[in-house]
């Protein structure tokens, strides 16, 4: 019996008591092991209470609770009962307190990040760059048609080592993509550059990722909207960077790297401090903290751009995690599996 068994059922069973959790479990746990553990996930905030004495219930957190993404955008975006402006407590007063994953959770990241270390140990420097090589242009594809480009995988990788363009397709998509190739070869050239996160390093990849594309560079001075959502971001200067530090000290006083780059990638999402490029430099930071660990990094290639743009439409709307996480951890397994 542990925390991870105890949050389960409180998820299936919300607004449940302690003693009905003990009565549950009968013979496996205590109940003031019980209390314990529970207290222990709402000072997380996996679980949240209400009431005083025999009338406490549990309910699991909205930050963490599985959510049935076909349900939820089975309604239409006016429909949808959600935030429509940035949550200015949350990373302050709520991300702050939280363990992004379960005991288990770890358990399962620390195995697969163990299993890259041995097997990385074992390649030459020239495999490393090949697999390297390999994964970059994974992840230039995958990134990019998240955002709407339309280069296939083996288009992609004819323009990125042959600088071979494809017929039908724009000079802005081409140029997307190299950009993406260029920015990891800096971040893989200098793995230190983003270990300690800045705003002003973020600006410079952020630089890097929309070079030659007529997008403004630094931090937003107008509004922007995202398509699929009533949810606005901040669209004050002064707010933007103040979120962004925020973010950059939430990672920095992290000690978990998937902590650090979960962070990274929903976050740098959600604050939208660009005109354009955001998910990409959530992506590109994200990664970047993983090289600069020593950890394997990700390429997002056998992720749906569909469900990756629901699982970010979900924590813009409820600030809710669940479905983002598990594409996290998956792209993880994914990537240790799969490369190097």
């Amino acid at each position: 019996m542990d925390k991870d068994t105890i949050l389960a059922y409180v998820s299936e069973h919300p607004g449940c008591s302690s003693k009905q959790i003990a009565e549950a479990f009968a013979g496996e746990v205590s109940l003031a092991t019980v209390k314990r553990m529970l207290g222990d996930l709402v000072a997380s905030f996996y679980v949240s209470v209400e009431g005083k004495a025999r009338a406490t219930r549990y309910t699991a957190s909205p930050l963490f609770l599985p959510v049935d993404l076909d349900a939820y955008y089975s309604k239409e975006v006016d429909e949808r009962e959600g935030r429509t402006g940035y949550n200015f407590d949350l990373i302050p007063n709520v991300l702050s307190h939280v363990s992004l994953f379960t005991t288990s959770e770890v358990e399962t990241l620390n195995g697969l990040q163990a299993q890259f270390a041995k097997n990385f140990s074992t390649l030459s420097d020239e495999q490393k760059r090949k697999e390297m090589e390999r994964l970059g242009i994974d992840l230039s594809w995958k990134s990019s048609q998240i955002e709407g480009n339309t280069y296939s995988l083996l288009e992609t990788e004819r323009l990125l080592k042959e600088k071979q363009t494809a017929d039908g397709k724009t000079k802005e998509e081409a140029i997307m993509l190299l950009n993406h190739k260029d920015t990891l070869d800096f971040i893989v050239a200098n793995p230190d550059y983003m270990e300690h996160l800045t705003i002003s390093r973020i600006e410079d990849i952020h630089s890097l990722l929309v070079k030659e594309l007529g997008v403004d560079r630094n931090i937003r001075t107008r509004r922007v909207g995202i398509t699929g959502t009533n949810y606005r971001p901040i669209d004050n200067e002064f707010q933007i960077r103040e979120a962004l530090q925020q973010t950059c000290d939430l990672i920095n006083g992290r000690d978990n790297v998937f902590e650090k780059s979960l962070f990274a990638l929903v976050l740098l999402s959600y604050i939208q401090a660009f005109n354009d490029g955001n998910k990409r430099i959530a992506r590109i930071t994200s990664n970047a903290i993983l090289i600069a660990h020593g950890y394997c990094p990700i390429s997002f290639r056998t992720v749906s751009s569909i469900d990756y743009k629901k699982a970010m439409l979900l924590f813009y709307e409820q600030n809710n995690l669940s479905a983002f996480k598990r594409i996290f951890i998956d792209q993880f397994r994914f990537a240790v599996e799969t490369y190097f």
